[in-house]
């Protein structure tokens, strides 16, 4: 069952396997450069797993940032997770005691997988999202381990290497607008995030428009699975 499961899920994951490894060094060479070794990148990578957030952790480290502006940068930066632990509810739940670990695992981009996929009729689906959600971690993990390795024997620019992530954003949106027949959930965060720019400037906008994103997805929840069952019979 386990060994169907992991090659069920072993192709899926192949892009995000080419993404991780590229961003994962870029990570690893930029924390090098900043004066930290490879344990620091391999414990970042397990624990804190979160591409954008140890972007950051990099300057946090390095500018000695106080631990509460540290809890409130990573609330700004992963609180979209918020979203994604709603709508993945019904499918964890049906994971047993492997949930626990598959929603530490759960990122951009093994959401835009599991979201969207369906474990073929033969293989277990908690098994396959258990999968598809290790990979990944496994192929960040390696990436930023690497990067480390190689900033300590290759003098590299890391100029630019912050903007990765943000590339990697864009690339994801754009997948799942072109993926997605219903883009009102896309719309109501573009929308969202930008009146709450608008009024509340680019230093305070995140957590506003993600309360509003919420409240706005929420009260629209009934109407949106309408549509999205009604997608599916069709």
């Amino acid at each position: 069952m386990k060994k169907k499961a992991l090659k069920a899920a072993f192709p899926h994951t192949i892009p995000i396997m080419a993404g991780y490894i590229v961003l994962g060094i870029g990570f690893g060479i930029l924390l090098k450069t900043n004066g930290y070794s490879f344990l620091w990148a391999f414990a970042m990578s397990v624990f804190i797993y979160a591409g954008s957030m140890q972007y950051v952790a990099v300057t946090i480290l390095t500018q000695g940032v106080s631990l509460i502006n540290t809890a409130i940068i990573s609330l700004m930066l992963q609180a979209r997770h918020l979203f994604y632990g709603l709508s993945m509810i019904e499918k964890y739940n049906r994971a047993g005691k492997k949930k626990f670990l598959i929603i530490h695992e759960l990122t951009d981009e093994t959401f835009s997988l599991t979201s969207s996929l369906k474990a073929p009729n033969d293989v277990d689906e908690s098994w396959f999202f258990f999968f598809i959600s290790i990979l990944n971690h496994l192929y960040w993990i390696i990436g930023c381990c690497a990067g480390a390795i190689l900033g300590s024997f290759i003098p590299f620019s890391t100029k630019g290497i912050d903007f990765a992530m943000t590339a990697l954003f864009v690339v994801i949106f754009t997948e799942q607008w072109m993926d997605s027949q219903n883009h009102i959930p896309a719309l109501i965060g573009l929308l969202g995030s930008l009146a709450c720019l608008l009024i509340f400037g680019a230093d305070r906008f995140i957590i506003p428009s993600m309360i509003v994103i919420l409240a706005l997805l929420t009260v629209s929840r009934k109407k949106l699975e309408k549509e999205a069952d009604s997608h599916d019979t069709l």
